[in-house]
């Protein structure tokens, strides 16, 4: 499938300042991705390269089989949600939306319905006659979606959309967002630094770290299975142990010796030849149990006692220690196993659900 979308090794500098690098990857018609990323990894100064707001020092930038690099904003077919809205105050909603339709010289006659189409599909038929003032934060934001999408364009870009709400709005306007992406099939790329966002909303999640790109792939693939310690620890939680990488140990299994001298049995590192690997785990593939309870299976099993318990609702955060001092958090859903700091419990987890990391190197 041809892509809607291309980038081809951006380079971008500030100055003599490296802020993007080598930044290549391409977007299929209809798909959703996500620049995640922490402030100054360089997805916002992305995101304007393809909006037309910034020129890289080299590379190109392809949409709908056209390079568009030194193409104006307005030549490149795009619409843009800004973080703050950008609504005009002295307009209404409707006047808003029919903005883009009249700076790109709609015909007067499909204005009009192309407005009525927008106000549905943001569901604010009622609102066409107020005044940005007059809404809500999360209302304003679907008027910045409806403006965009009113003009139909081959890509939509949206620069951190829902920072500005509080956290209960942001998580049911992420879900009308994507319920409304999905039924316009409109491709588009949105930039957060929040991994729930991402989780989401998009198709794929293309992380970024200092400039550069450190994984890209599907929400829970790039979870399960981190290319890198960066990517493990931003994107949820992650347990590290240190050790060895020993022999093989069967189809795609190999030995990891603890610093204890337990050797403990994990799927075998997609890069064999990185120098030292690190053992992540995931908090919720640990099971707990009470000493001596957990053994036999095709689980590894270390024996370790109770530091913290959190009780956060409907689940249970356990704070767990290792004889070498080590300490492991176990996330779990509430049961009627009663956990009080000091228990000697056992720790088990599966093989499959450990990765080997390779060591970070600095950049």
């Amino acid at each position: 499938m041809t892509p809607i979308l291309e980038l081809r090794q951006i380079e971008k500098r500030f100055g003599t300042v490296p802020v993007v690098h080598n930044m290549s990857f391409t977007v299929a018609p209809g798909e959703a991705v996500c620049l995640l990323g922490p402030s100054g990894c360089g997805k916002t100064t992305t995101i304007r390269m393809m909006a037309g707001l910034e020129q890289p020092a080299s590379g190109s930038i392809w949409i709908a089989g056209q390079d568009v690099t030194r193409a104006p904003p307005q030549a490149r077919n795009i619409g843009l949600v800004f973080q703050d809205y950008a609504l005009f105050p002295h307009m209404t909603v409707a006047e808003n939306i029919a903005f883009g339709l009249r700076h790109r010289n709609a015909p007067k006659s499909a204005i009009g319905p192309r407005v009525q189409e927008a106000l549905e599909l943001v569901q604010l038929q009622n609102f066409a006659g107020r005044r940005p003032s007059q809404l809500s934060g999360g209302q304003q934001q679907r008027v910045a979606v409806a403006r965009a999408l009113a003009t139909r364009p081959a890509v939509l870009l949206l620069d951190e959309p829902l920072s500005n709400l509080d956290a209960k709005l942001r998580t049911e306007l992420r879900i009308q967002l994507r319920t409304m992406l999905r039924e316009v099939g409109i491709t588009s790329i949105m930039v957060t630094h929040d991994q729930e966002e991402a989780m989401g909303l998009a198709d794929r999640i293309i992380v970024m770290n200092q400039g550069g790109i450190e994984q890209i792939g599907r929400p829970l693939d790039v979870y399960d299975a981190p290319a890198t310690r960066f990517v493990a620890e931003f994107l949820g939680h992650s347990n590290w142990l240190a050790g060895q990488v020993g022999a093989a140990a069967g189809p795609a299994l190999t030995e990891f010796r603890l610093r204890s001298g337990e050797i403990v049995l994990a799927a075998a590192p997609d890069q064999p030849g990185a120098p030292g690997f690190d053992l992540c785990l995931r908090p919720e593939r640990i099971s707990v149990g009470a000493a001596g309870t957990l053994g036999g299976g095709n689980r590894n099993v270390l024996r370790g006692h109770v530091r913290q318990v959190e009780a956060l609702g409907a689940h249970l955060h356990l704070h767990l220690g290792l004889a070498t001092g080590e300490y492991l958090l176990a996330s779990m859903t509430r049961t009627d196993a009663l956990y009080v700091s000091g228990t000697e419990v056992d720790i088990a987890f599966r093989p499959q659900d450990i990765r080997l990391i390779p060591q970070t190197v600095v950049r």
